[in-house]
């Protein structure tokens, strides 16, 4: 993934096109600066050459993102919906929940479970409860990650990615509407995870 080292300065409040992905570099950022996302949905990655772009968190609005907290290489940021956040937010004080560190919690929780089937079980049930909604009979996730991506955060390949949710979407439990930019889980699949909270 490419991403574009883009200076925060001018704007108040940044905004980035789906698949659009933003360097935050610490250097350029005074200590204790703060991002909050206004809207959408971002992913927050690592741009690190030894990780090749692992996943730490996923951000929505109403999160926080603390520059304090980034690694030496910075962090990016990439758009899953259309997506706006505040470079100057105020940090939040006394909250006690940072949502990077829930996150990476969360993930790190579903890298331990024993198999691929209940690691993307319980990552799409994660994501759903998360950052989707229900609307009647299913289950809405705004945004898609590609079969590499949900690899990535289940340890495991592609290939094996593809093929387990190939079985989850011959159960129908899982539906890609080709007219919409998300996903549709069956809400069966989703309380029925392994971790769900």
């Amino acid at each position: 993934m490419s991403y574009r080292d883009r200076p925060l300065d001018g704007a108040a409040i940044v905004r980035l096109r789906v698949g659009q992905a933003l360097l935050l570099d610490p250097a350029g950022r005074p200590a204790g600066s703060t991002l909050e996302v206004l809207e959408g949905v971002a992913r927050v990655f690592c741009p690190c050459e030894e990780t090749g772009g692992m996943t730490l968190a996923f951000l929505q609005s109403g999160d926080h993102l603390c520059s304090d907290r980034l690694c030496s290489e910075g962090m990016c940021l990439e758009a899953l919906t259309p997506l706006s956040f505040r470079r100057d937010a105020q940090p939040q004080q006394g909250h006690g929940f940072d949502a990077v560190n829930e996150w990476t919690l969360q993930l790190l929780r579903i890298r331990h479970l024993g198999s691929a089937e209940q690691r993307l079980h319980a990552l799409l049930s994660l994501l759903v409860r998360r950052l989707g909604r229900r609307c009647g009979p299913w289950c809405d996730l705004p945004f898609r990650l590609t079969h590499d991506r949900i690899a990535e955060l289940i340890g495991t390949t592609r290939v094996t990615t593809t093929r387990l949710i190939s079985r989850i979407r011959q159960d129908q439990l899982l539906a890609v509407p080709s007219d919409q930019p998300g996903l549709r889980l069956a809400p069966e699949l989703v309380e029925s995870a392994p971790l769900a909270a």
